[in-house]
């Protein structure tokens, strides 16, 4: 009897998601409750852009400066942090960041087949995404540092460039940090009047039980993009960590709509701009403008701040993979987001509890 009530509450809440309200939510603008301190984290993380790059793409380091762009998205956590607390989230998230590219480059440098490196990666988004909510880092959350992760498992040659990404990464989280510090004094505080969100304390099982959910759908989504032959199967796992990391199953679905609609827009500006050869210092510029927009969209509805979140992403990683197709790189993209769409979230109405409030309100 109880499986059958499981059962049917999960067919009522694919029911409730396949509604009108579903897709009027995921258009819908939403109110911010901060523009200004998102407007700063963006700032933040286009100011370490400008400054790292350039130096890095004029060194003889020029080949890390994939690496050291991924240490500029530090500066984006911590944004609702209470007084005096983000500097220290900022920097726990630069040591994040930096373990992510160490270990997953340390794996790749001792021969750990492809498969193991997905199921390890997938491992890494559930430990970050247990991270992320027990040490409150606050958005854009685990994806961050899964998304680092997935990027250093391009082939190493020795254990010096392990090192060499390693370093590359800390530096500039290190200036993100430094960044952050300095401009700390224009991030509006929260009042009594106007609070700023916060998740809720959790039990530590329920967070590990979250973790573990995460880490399974993140290891089907990669495992079935690279049984499909998919050059970048990392892409998939993180997909289906952004469409499972929402606290309530129809935020989460409501996400998997907004990933697929702006993503595929995002990879049509991404191909737009690769297809005119930018110069390295015309993808530097277009990276910093879109760290900065990106923040100050996505709070308000999240398949806009997809569209730039996307050519955000492709870049860092033409960046990083310079020999790579750009065409097979968006195409790859494309396909990743319904692969997600469909692990993360199949997995997710089937996990997850459906017994919410949501689902048994009257549409």
């Amino acid at each position: 009897m109880k499986a059958d009530r499981s059962l049917s509450g999960r067919r009522h809440a694919a029911y409730n998601l396949l509604k009108p309200q579903q897709f009027r939510e995921s258009i819908a603008l939403a109110g911010q409750p901060s523009l200004r301190n998102s407007s700063l984290a963006g700032l933040q993380a286009a100011a370490t852009v400008a400054i790292a790059l350039p130096l890095v793409s004029l060194s003889s380091w020029s080949h890390l400066i994939g690496f050291a762009s991924l240490g500029s998205l530090v500066a984006l956590f911590g944004r609702f942090a209470p007084e005096a607390k983000r500097e220290w989230i900022v920097l726990l998230c630069a040591i994040c960041q930096t373990l992510a590219v160490f270990f997953m480059s340390l794996a790749t440098w001792v021969g750990l087949p492809l498969p193991g490196q997905l199921l390890l990666l997938a491992l890494s988004a559930g430990i970050f995404s247990f991270i992320t909510v027990t040490g409150k880092f606050g958005p854009p959350g685990a994806l961050i540092f899964i998304f680092a992760a997935g990027a250093s498992m391009t082939p190493v040659a020795s254990l010096h460039v392990v090192f060499e990404r390693t370093a590359a990464t800390a530096i500039v989280s290190a200036l993100a940090c430094l960044i952050c510090a300095l401009t700390e004094k224009y991030r509006h505080q929260a009042s009594p009047e106007k609070p700023f969100p916060s998740e809720p304390s959790r039990p530590t099982v329920h967070r590990l039980i979250a973790a573990g959910r995460i880490s399974l759908g993140a290891a089907i989504a990669a495992l079935t993009a690279y049984a499909l032959g998919a050059l970048h199967p990392a892409w998939a796992a993180m997909g289906a960590v952004a469409v499972m990391q929402g606290a309530h199953l129809h935020i989460s679905m409501n996400r998997a709509l907004q990933r697929m609609a702006g993503t595929l827009l995002g990879a049509l500006i991404t191909w737009l701009v690769l297809a005119q050869g930018p110069s390295l210092w015309c993808v530097i510029a277009i990276l910093a403008g879109l760290q900065f927009a990106t923040e100050v969209i996505i709070g308000s509805n999240y398949a806009l701040g997809q569209i730039l979140v996307t050519p955000m992403a492709l870049l860092m990683t033409y960046l990083a993979m310079p020999g790579v197709s750009h065409n097979g790189m968006i195409s790859e993209r494309i396909l990743d987001t319904f692969l997600r769409r469909s692990s993360g979230g199949h997995l997710r109405s089937h996990l997850f509890q459906s017994r919410r409030p949501y689902f048994s309100r009257p549409a």
